[in-house]
C-alpha cells in the first residue's frame, strides 16, 4: 500500500529546498557585487544612464517624495487592516525604470538568483528535493505552477523595492553634493537641491537690484549687503527648477562613483543579503514581499531637513 504523502511533508521539504537555494544566492553575492558595482564592472551598469536616463531620472527625484509619502501611508494602512487600500496605493508606480534600474534586475535575475537557469533555479531546487523524497508521486504540477507563480510575485515585487533604492541613492548623492558645492562655492550649508535653488535666487534678486539702484552698483552693493532683497517667486521656482533638474541628471549617472564607494564600505553587500533573507522568509511563508529598504526614508528626512533649513535661513 502506498503511503499517503501529506501536506505537511511536501510543505517540510519546501522549505528545505528553498533554504539551500537561497544559501546558493548568498554565497553568490560577493562576486555579483564585485562583478557590477566596483570598475570595470560600474561602468557597465552606469554607462546606460548616458541616453535617456537623463530625462527620466530627473522625473523620478521630483517624484520620489510623493511616493515615499504613499509608502509610509501604505504602510499605516496595512497596520490597520485595511488591505484594500493599501492594495490601490501598491499600485502607484514607484517612477520610471531606467535602463540601469532595468538592467540591474535583469542581473539579478539572471546572475545572483538564476532564476532562468534550469539547473540552480529556485523551481530547479524545489522539484529536486520532492522528485528525491517521493519520486512521480511528488505534488500536482498545476499545484507547483501555483507555488512558483506566487514565488514570481514576491520576488517582482522585492525587485521593485531595490529599485527604488537606486533613486533614493541618487537622491542622498545630492544632498552630499549639494552641501559641498555650498561649501565651496558659497561658505554656506545647503543640505540639499533646495538650499543651493534659494540661494542662487537671493544672488540673482541682489545682483539685479544692484545694478538698478538709483545711485549707483558700488552704492547698491552696500546698501543690498544691509538690506538684502526679497526674490520673485518666479526667480525662486526657476532657480529651484533648474538647480534640481541639474542634480539629477548629474545624480543619474553618479553611481559611477557611488557604487564602487559602497561596495568598499559593503552596502550593496548588506541590502542585497537583506534583500535574499526577506525573500526566503516570505516565499517559505507564501507572503507578501517583506522587503523594505530603509534608503528612501532617510533621503526623505534629507529633503524635510532641506526644506526646512532653507524656509528659516
Amino acid at each position: 500500500m502506498t503511503k499517503k504523502i501529506t501536506q505537511q511533508e511536501i510543505q517540510d521539504l519546501a522549505v528545505e529546498a528553498i533554504h539551500k537555494y537561497f544559501e546558493a544566492c548568498r554565497a553568490r553575492v560577493p562576486a555579483f557585487v564585485q562583478q557590477h558595482y566596483r570598475y570595470p564592472g560600474a561602468w557597465r551598469t552606469n554607462r546606460r544612464a548616458l541616453g535617456l536616463d537623463l530625462l527620466r531620472a530627473p522625473i523620478n527625484l521630483f517624484w520620489a517624495p510623493v511616493f515615499g509619502v504613499l509608502s509610509v501611508v501604505r504602510i499605516g494602512l496595512q497596520l490597520l487592516r485595511w488591505q484594500r487600500a493599501a492594495a490601490l496605493l501598491g499600485r502607484v508606480p514607484e517612477g520610471f525604470n531606467t535602463q540601469v534600474q532595468h538592467y540591474l534586475g535583469l542581473c539579478i535575475r539572471r546572475d545572483l538568483m538564476r532564476l532562468d537557469c534550469d539547473s540552480d533555479s529556485l523551481e530547479a531546487h524545489i522539484t529536486r528535493k520532492l522528485s528525491a523524497r517521493f519520486g512521480d508521486a511528488h505534488p500536482d504540477p498545476q499545484e507547483q505552477q501555483a507555488f512558483f507563480h506566487r514565488a514570481a510575485a514576491i520576488v517582482h515585487e522585492a525587485l521593485q523595492e531595490y529599485r527604488v533604492t537606486r533613486t533614493a541613492s541618487s537622491d542622498i548623492t545630492n544632498t552630499i553634493t549639494s552641501t559641498l558645492v555650498g561649501a565651496a562655492a558659497f561658505q554656506k550649508f545647503t543640505p540639499g537641491g533646495i538650499g543651493i535653488g534659494f540661494l542662487i535666487a537671493a544672488l540673482v534678486a541682489r545682483y539685479q537690484a544692484e545694478h538698478d539702484f538709483f545711485l549707483g552698483k558700488t552704492l547698491g552693493r552696500f546698501y543690498y549687503q544691509l538690506f538684502p532683497p526679497t526674490p520673485s517667486w518666479q526667480l525662486t521656482a526657476a532657480a529651484l527648477t533648474l538647480v534640481l533638474v541639474l542634480l539629477a541628471c548629474f545624480a543619474s549617472f553618479s553611481g559611477l562613483v557611488t557604487d564602487p564607494i559602497q561596495a568598499r564600505l559593503g552596502l550593496h553587500r548588506v541590502r542585497l543579503q537583506k534583500m535574499l533573507s526577506h525573500l526566503e522568509r516570505d516565499i517559505s511563508a507564501q507572503t507578501a514581499s517583506s522587503f523594505r529598504p530603509k534608503d528612501q526614508y532617510v533621503a526623505r528626512i534629507l529633503d524635510l531637513f532641506d526644506a526646512v533649513k532653507s524656509h528659516l535661513s
